[in-house]
């Protein structure tokens, strides 16, 4: 069984993974993240941050399962984000929302709670499907990575100690 540390370290080193290839379609590829897709590089980024703090802090007992239950709430909370951009991407072209300024436009002119109430709704930026992998668009794929990191962090919080395990052996 890999330790708590392992798994941080894990997590972590996904996350930076993941924000890797974002800047990459980004910066590489040119193509502009919507105000849903900068939220949920906000979670990739809280869950890695999380990680890493847990990786180097290597608590034991409650405080891993502790930090396992933030993996859980900051990989959920990316999930939603990425199940409202899928459901926008699937909706009817004629009910799809307008076009929403930048993300960066929107935290700079509108006061925070404006801007994420905005961004949470999503927009026609949101809803278009500009890359496919394995029929997959991007917010399916960071569902998958989201999902992932949700079960982890569960085995993480629910796993039985090590000294209940020594006993079965």
């Amino acid at each position: 069984m890999p330790t708590n540390r392992r798994l941080f370290v894990l997590y972590f080193l996904g996350c930076a993974a993941l924000m890797g290839i974002a800047l990459y379609f980004q910066y590489g590829m040119g193509l502009e993240p919507c105000p849903l897709c900068m939220l949920q590089r906000g979670a990739v980024i809280a869950v890695g941050v999380v990680g890493l703090v847990a990786a180097l802090h290597n608590p034991r007992g409650w405080g891993g399962r502790l930090y396992g239950i933030f993996l859980l709430l900051f990989a959920g909370t990316g999930a939603g984000l990425a199940i409202r951009q899928l459901w926008l991407q699937h909706l009817p072209a004629d009910q799809v929302p307008a076009c929403l300024p930048s993300f960066d436009y929107m935290i700079q002119a509108f006061p925070l709670v404006k801007a994420l109430s905005l961004a949470l709704r999503g927009s026609g930026d949101c809803a278009q499907v500009t890359w496919r992998f394995l029929g997959l668009s991007m917010p399916g794929w960071t569902l998958v990575a989201f999902v992932g990191m949700a079960l982890l962090a569960l085995y993480v919080v629910l796993r039985p100690k090590a000294s209940a395990l020594a006993g079965r052996i």
